[in-house]
């Protein structure tokens, strides 16, 4: 379909979405879907939660109106949704609270915002997110405002509908003057909200409080026509045009609210928990909209330690949005960022990413006082991966062990800054992990405000991810060395098992030749097990820990693999692996390699290109250095 196409398309589908009618056709709808007279909060969960919600273990969920933006933060936004918004849908008292995001420089809060902000304007053009107001209204209003409040409790028993709020000045005025009080004749239009157009989404940024004026929140006289109008006092002598009036029924956004002076503040207190603010020479102007703001730790504590903000204070809901603490969900925001710039032509080896990935996290983690828990290992156990010495649950209890871990560290925005350096440094066709490695300490030496005991730290933290690096290129060379990896993985296993059940059964094998009877085979069971440090003590134990495993997927109707059983798998690789190591040592550093050796190498750099994601410059550099690894 061509462009001009699409545009005529895309025109269409919008003046389908809009509806007029009069209040009593409202009704009418409001009969049939309740939902759509639904406050503010109510509608933002109610987007949140069309987009889906992925069960995962212990209890936890994943909400995917987030996913796509925000990596590594599930736990945190869980408790975002069930503590805030699901209550605050339901009527309760969380509801009449400003929502305080608090956490790091680049940590995802703006990104939050950000989301809900888009999220809102999409779902008000679905069916199921449609918002209606009183056609003309400036603060876009509830037409069930309308009601008198003496019938309310009899709407509610008939609609099953509560109503909250009053009129606007403007609508109230208009309901005298031009409909003679009868509001079943009163026009009600579908909005979309806009936060271009200002419709439904507000957002406020202070200034200098010298000069910023709190019209800008709640609206300001139109002098021009006091003289036509008569009174500062007339709604039609007064712009309706602040933040908080533009924002009713959806959201606002406070930018670094805590920078912002006083007289700023002192509007929310009422709107927050009695749903109004005031504004020029008129009663308090209802409003029905979630208010986010956003600040940093330090100066959240500043804020609380002044007495004089304790009444907006405790009608506040903070929620700490932390840095990524695992490994993989931070190399995908390093890939969304990256993905977002005009950089072609570069391309970046594997493992690139997930190098600078595991600097960042270590920079953000806690040293543990459980012994033997190291950086290296509580790193792993946070992104999900099984590690000698630990047991599934440890990475819920290190959590537990400080409530202030991932809101210090190196910001996402340093990381990936030094990445960029990486890519547009001497025009190289591709970058890999040591670049980025050596851009991100050539960033530190060039940081002057991090003091020398952190660059200390952090220079550490490069070297200690530069090991990881090392570890995980020798693993991807001797991988690709051995031919059809999967089979010759699957044969070893089956050999292995076939053995361990014979040993646990107390059963004799079979030669496959000679079929002469004899016992396990204990020496290739022990060099597989001891790639993996299980002792002569433990060695009967693991292997019934092995096929119990197998019994119980069986029971499952599911297949026994050697990637099944995570300690296995790595004692199977190491196994291969370790039998090749000469073999990869010698053809990977050899200067002039004879016929075969340069053969080998061919088959294994193809290998490293078509199925692991190298380039012929990067699977070649990642050859080299193996070899330097190995020969040290």
């Amino acid at each position: 379909m061509l462009f001009l196409d699409k545009l005529a398309d895309y025109r269409e589908s919008e003046n389908k979405l809009h509806w007029e009618g009069t209040f009593v056709e409202y009704l009418d709808l409001v009969r049939e879907r309740p939902e759509i007279a639904g406050l503010g909060h109510d509608r933002i969960y109610r987007m949140i939660e069309a987009a889906g919600i992925n069960d995962l273990e212990e209890g936890r969920r994943e909400y995917k109106f987030f996913s796509s933006e925000l990596f590594g933060l599930e736990d945190d936004l869980q408790i975002l949704v069930e503590e805030y918004f699901r209550p605050a849908a339901q009527r309760l008292d969380v509801r009449k609270r400003l929502l305080l995001l608090m956490g790091p420089v680049s940590g995802g809060k703006s990104t939050l915002v950000a989301l809900l902000k888009k999220g809102l304007e999409k779902y008000s053009r679905t069916d199921a997110g449609a918002v209606y107001a009183i056609k003309g209204c400036p603060m876009q209003e509830e037409p069930l405002h309308l009601v008198p409040l003496e019938l309310r409790p009899d709407f509610y028993r008939e609609y099953g509908v509560k109503i909250e709020g009053d009129l606007c000045p403007v609508c109230r005025l208009r309901l005298e003057t031009e409909f003679d009080g009868r509001m079943e004749n009163m026009p009600v239009a579908r909005v979309l909200f806009s936060e271009a157009k200002r419709v439904g989404i507000g957002t406020f940024a202070p200034s200098d409080p010298k000069s910023q004026d709190i019209a800008d929140l709640t609206g300001s006289i139109d002098f021009s026509t006091i003289s036509q109008y008569g009174s500062e006092s007339d709604p039609r002598a007064y712009r309706f045009d602040g933040e908080l009036n533009k924002a009713n029924r959806g959201l606002m956004e406070f930018q670094e609210m805590l920078k912002c002076d006083e007289k700023f503040l002192w509007n929310l207190l009422s709107l927050t928990q009695e749903g109004n603010f005031k504004a020029g020479r008129f009663a308090l102007i209802s409003a029905d909209e979630l208010i986010v703001a956003h600040t940093n730790e330090t100066e959240y504590r500043s804020f609380i330690s002044n007495k004089k903000n304790e009444a907006l204070h405790s009608r506040m809901i903070v929620m700490r949005i932390p840095y990524n603490l695992k490994v993989t969900q931070e190399e995908r925001i390093y890939s969304k960022l990256i993905d977002q710039s005009n950089i072609h032509g570069v391309h970046l080896a594997p493992a690139t990413l997930w190098t600078a990935a595991v600097f960042s996290v270590l920079s953000r983690l806690k040293e543990s006082k459980k012994p033997g828990m190291d950086p290296i290992k509580k790193m792993y156990l946070y992104d999900g991966v099984e590690v000698d010495g630990a047991k599934s649950g440890d990475a819920q209890e290190l959590k537990k062990e400080f409530n202030d871990e991932g809101m210090s560290g190196v910001d996402p925005r340093y990381v990936i800054n030094r990445i960029s350096s990486a890519l547009i440094k001497g025009d190289k066709s591709c970058i890999n992990a040591l670049d980025v490695l050596k851009s991100l300490k050539e960033g530190l030496d060039q940081h002057a405000s991090i003091m020398k005991e952190e660059r200390e730290r952090l220079l550490n933290l490069i070297t200690l991810a530069r090991k990881e690096y090392d570890h995980k290129a020798r693993t991807e060379v001797q991988r690709a060395f051995v031919y059809s990896f999967e089979d010759s993985a699957r044969t070893l296993m089956n050999n292995y098992l076939d053995n361990v059940e014979a040993y646990c059964n107390g059963f004799k094998m079979k030669d496959p030749i000679t079929e002469e009877e004899r016992e396990p085979d204990e020496k290739l069971m022990r060099s597989i097990e001891e790639q993996i440090g299980v002792t002569e003590n433990q060695k009967k134990a693991f292997r019934e820990e092995i096929l119990i495993k197998i019994s119980t997927m069986a029971r499952r109707g599911r297949k026994f693999d050697y990637t099944s059983h995570e300690k296995l798998k790595e004692a199977i690789e190491k196994k291969l692996f370790e039998d090749l190591k000469d073999v990869v040592k010698i053809t990977t550093s050899v200067k002039n390699p004879d016929e075969n050796q340069l053969k080998r190498i061919n088959d294994v750099s193809a290998r490293l290109i078509e199925h692991h994601g190298y380039c012929a410059v990067c699977a070649n550099e990642l050859m080299k250095y193996v070899g330097s690894l190995l020969n040290r």
